[in-house]
């Protein structure tokens, strides 16, 4: 039930929580035609998709004007639920599987998304500047940033340095130890109380 969602977002508006809500049977009708989330899955959408999602939103409040580009975006996540969250930021959600992509135009257009644009490009393909890239673990974390890092603006607006946000599950350690920067990792267990995000982690590396 969406109630998880406001439990831990208490101050959305009226429209956000409207949003919100209408996501699981949004995405129920489109899974039903072309499957982009496990049947399985959608017993546990909005803590295994929403609020994974968003909580990129305890670490960071995009300000207005943020470009955000979603990489490997699936059928809309983490893209969709921060867009939501930060209607005065700018969403381009990637991804290079058509179908997906397809899904990602409906859900965003039929609740009225106008900060959203999906495109169906590889990252190799996309040589666009945003002040962040955010992505639920596509690959590993090294690949991830020699992949995105072409894409990562140096103006930037917000509290923390532009930079890339990754929602990522179980022991990094090996991959970390690769990345010659500086990264900051979130335990996602400090934020939700759901037993789902025990072993989930956001981990931020400024480019």
């Amino acid at each position: 039930m969406s109630e998880c969602i406001f439990r831990y977002f208490p101050f959305l508006s009226d429209i956000q929580k409207d949003k919100l809500s209408k996501l699981k049977v949004i995405y129920d009708r489109w899974n039903s035609i072309i499957n982009v989330i496990s049947r399985k899955d959608m017993d546990n959408f909005f803590v295994h998709h929403v609020l994974h999602s968003l909580s990129i939103a305890k670490v960071i409040n995009f300000l207005p004007g943020t470009s955000i580009l979603d990489v490997g975006t699936g059928g809309g996540f983490p893209g969709i639920p921060l867009a939501i969250l930060f209607p005065d930021s700018e969403f381009t959600l990637l991804d290079s599987i058509e179908k997906k992509i397809k899904v990602v135009r409906a859900v965003s257009d039929e609740l009225g998304l106008e900060n959203v644009v999906a495109v169906r490009k590889r990252i190799e393909e996309e040589n666009g500047k945003f002040q962040f890239v955010i992505s639920r673990a596509v690959t590993g974390f090294p690949e991830f940033v020699t992949l995105t890092a072409k894409n990562i603006s140096r103006h930037g607006t917000n509290r923390l340095n532009n930079g890339i946000f990754y929602l990522k599950g179980g022991d990094l350690t090996v991959e970390l130890s690769q990345i010659k920067k500086k990264v900051t990792v979130w335990q996602i267990k400090d934020f939700f109380d759901e037993s789902f995000f025990e072993t989930k982690v956001i981990v931020y590396l400024p480019v």
